[in-house]
């Protein structure tokens, strides 16, 4: 107790935060743009390549397959290894690979360019949110998470535009411009992995940027953290994979992904079809905008998670929100009408990721859940293969995606009842010993 008189607990707090999350959220965006735009490099690429609307949907999906099977390996790496030299190793590697890809001929060489990037890039987001669980109490989980995921949005809110004018305006060397947008988006990983290196800190104690008085308070306050928690299970790496919570939140987080990306990957396209006067670079800017919503959704809806104190509503909630925006968007004619129910579902489809992170740690110990996570977002990630290619396939047959989003909305739909009708200990067992601290 005498610790919590002598320090400034919210400074500590603050600028923990600050040295990690900014450098982190750079990060993400990077991360989510040499994954995602491949949605707008499609505006040019399909029809250079003769690309059919069932192999552009197996490109965008086959990133997840190997994503999937390199996840859990990579986690187990990078608790090997630390956070610092993985994550490093990680960006680099993504990197040289998303570069490389500009240089692609033909689908099949997209396909295995695809398919190694989702290897390079695997553990990148469990790593993450593992290395955040070494430096923040359970309590600000669901914030700092938010903070640190609020990527994802921004990331399509600056690639839009980005990657859209690049495409217009940079055609070097009789080059495609969606070959440079590749290239270019995909350097600064290199760097950032470089600069990864020499930035991060892998645990509290090795913090030179934190006083001795600092790294005492927070070490102890971590462990008590961690000690307060009586309800949770230690179990095995096996025994994580097998377990019925574990799998069930990995179903749930599949059916969300398929959604979420589904729409993520298509939506240049879904807006293209809007009107055949739009430029690349208007396209970019009118998706701009479903992301702003969308990332002021999720921070605000993460904080009231917080507040509360409740998890599995806050993320039950928002699923329900995605599905009737997606009917929405599948359904009206207006353009005007389908873009305001697209900012409704993306900001359903955010909101939900914070809270629904948070909810391994509900049910087991730290070391378990940081398994779980790798797990859950594994599974779940393979999502992100059958959601653009279903919409792929449907859009090729119907020349619509409207049916697509109506199946997507179905299984968001299902989603919401999994996570409503889940069995969990929904308060954080730390949270009144928290409170009374103060």
């Amino acid at each position: 107790m005498n610790n919590n008189n002598t320090v400034d607990e919210q400074a500590i707090v603050r600028k923990v935060t600050l040295r990690i999350i900014p450098f982190m959220f750079l990060l993400y965006i990077v991360s989510y743009l040499d994954r995602a735009n491949i949605g707008y490099a499609a505006l040019e690429m399909n029809k250079e390549l003769a690309l059919t609307s069932e192999a552009f949907g197996f490109i965008s999906g086959i990133f997840f397959i190997g994503y999937f099977l390199f996840e859990v390996p990579s986690n187990v790496m990078l608790n090997k290894f630390g956070a610092r030299v993985w994550i490093a190793r990680i960006l680099v590697t993504w990197g040289v690979i998303a570069a490389a890809t500009a240089f692609a001929q033909t689908a099949n060489q997209l396909y295995v360019l695809r398919f190694f990037l989702g290897v390079a890039e695997a553990g990148f987001f469990p790593g993450v949110i593992v290395y955040l669980t070494y430096w923040f109490r359970s309590r600000e989980l669901a914030t700092t998470v938010a903070l640190f995921t609020a990527a994802i949005p921004v990331s399509y809110t600056i690639g839009a535009p980005l990657s859209t004018w690049i495409m217009d305006n940079i055609k070097w060397l009789d080059w495609s411009g969606w070959r440079w947008m590749l290239f270019l988006e995909g350097v600064p990983a290199v760097f950032l992995g470089i600069a990864c290196f020499f930035f991060l800190t892998d645990k509290p104690e090795q913090a030179k940027w934190l006083t001795s008085q600092e790294k005492e308070w927070l070490l102890a306050e971590l462990e008590r953290d961690r000690q307060s928690r009586k309800n949770v299970k230690r179990l095995g790496v096996f025994k994580t994979m097998v377990n019925k919570k574990v799998l069930y939140l990995a179903f749930i987080y599949f059916v969300y992904q398929c959604g979420s990306l589904g729409v993520g990957y298509w939506m240049p396209q879904i807006i293209k079809g809007f009107s055949s006067d739009l430029t690349h670079t208007q396209i970019g800017l009118i998706a701009m905008l479903p992301y702003i919503v969308a990332t002021a959704a999720m921070i605000i809806w993460s904080r009231s998670s917080d507040r509360r104190n409740e998890r599995k509503m806050h993320s039950a909630i928002p699923l329900a929100i995605a599905a009737l925006g997606l009917v929405g968007a599948g359904t009206l004619a207006s353009p005007i009408a389908s873009m305001a129910m697209i900012c409704v579902a993306l900001s359903g489809l955010y909101s939900f990721k914070s809270p629904f992170w948070a909810l391994p740690t509900l049910f087991l110990d730290r070391a378990t859940a940081a398994v779980s996570i790798a797990v859950i977002n594994s599974i779940g990630n393979l999502g992100g293969f059958v959601g653009p290619s279903m919409i792929g396939v449907v859009k090729g047959n119907s020349q619509s995606a409207a049916t697509g989003l109506l199946f997507l909305s179905a299984l968001l739909l299902i989603a919401f009842l999994m996570t409503a009708l889940m069995r969990v200990n929904n308060k954080e067992p730390d949270q009144p010993m928290a409170a009374s601290a103060h």
